[in-house]
């Protein structure tokens, strides 16, 4: 009798086992496979977007307001904002406004709205600045201030770039891919001659192109008497069409495409004489 119990106890107590068994197989089977299709989904999800974030950015010189359409800087951002896709933006400002335009430029990259640049989102920015005089400064100093923080230029213009604070203009960071300027000689202000580049191997200098006047392009009429007279030459740079429809051109080309290109425009060029 005794025997038959414990035979029975065995028997149950093997079942029971036979059936746990199988039990906790199929819970790590499914654990497995649980895992394995979350880390598929993963591997296999893309990112939100894959498309660039095209910025352009423009700098008035002296004490020029952002609203001032007599200045061709605002012009140009007028024709693009006309453009402007959902991932493309244009916006001028006063020099003196840098900071709030690398602010801007900070929150237009940052896709994911999560507070922080992950290296694809600065990998994604197109960015484009231009400037004159004090405006050209500050394109110069956005640079490098987007160079601390990892983020690259497509392009930089500056229009007779004058320096203000500290820093030197004529100074290229390594993070801008390509840089033109436009400089004259005459008068009390002019900017840089030539532009030179941190890291020869990663920014290519467009050209230096020296401009002279003798007599202020017919824009200039619609400016002050101080600055058609005290700063004749430094302001005809800022009226000249030929200039700033080639700046254009430039800003167009980059922001149509979204990426680097050469635009028609000489390259490995270190000075262009145009007299008027």
């Amino acid at each position: 009798m005794n025997d038959a119990v414990g035979s029975g106890r065995v028997s149950s107590a093997v079942r029971r086992k036979r059936v746990a068994l199988p039990s906790v197989l199929g819970c790590l089977l499914t654990v497995v496979v649980t895992a394995a299709a979350a880390g598929q989904s993963r591997r296999i999800s893309p990112r939100p977007s894959a498309e660039p974030v095209v910025i352009v950015v423009g700098f008035l010189g002296g004490f020029v307001r952002n609203d001032d359409d007599r200045h061709p800087e605002v012009r140009i951002i007028q024709h693009l904002e006309q453009e402007r896709g959902p991932r493309s933006h244009a916006v001028v400002f006063e020099n003196r406004r840098r900071t709030k335009a690398l602010k801007e430029i900070l929150h237009w990259l940052d896709t994911d709205e999560d507070g922080r640049l992950s290296n694809e989102e600065k990998q994604d920015a197109r960015i484009i600045l231009f400037g004159h005089s004090w405006g050209g400064s500050a394109v110069n100093k956005l640079a490098r201030e987007l160079d601390r923080r990892g983020i690259p230029v497509l392009l930089t213009i500056q229009v007779d770039s004058v320096n203000k604070g500290w820093g030197h203009d004529c100074v290229v960071p390594p993070n801008v891919a390509r840089a033109e300027n436009f400089y004259q000689t005459r008068g009390l202000v002019h900017g840089c001659r030539s532009l030179r580049p941190v890291d020869p191997g990663r920014t290519e200098i467009i050209g230096s192109f020296d401009f002279e006047y003798t007599t202020q392009p017919a824009g200039c009429r619609s400016f002050s008497w101080f600055n058609r007279h005290v700063f004749r030459t430094h302001n005809a740079m800022e009226c000249d069409p030929r200039i700033w429809s080639r700046v254009e051109r430039q800003i167009q080309s980059h922001w149509d495409s979204g990426q680097l290109h050469v635009a028609g425009v000489p390259v490995a060029v270190t000075a262009e004489r145009d007299d008027r």
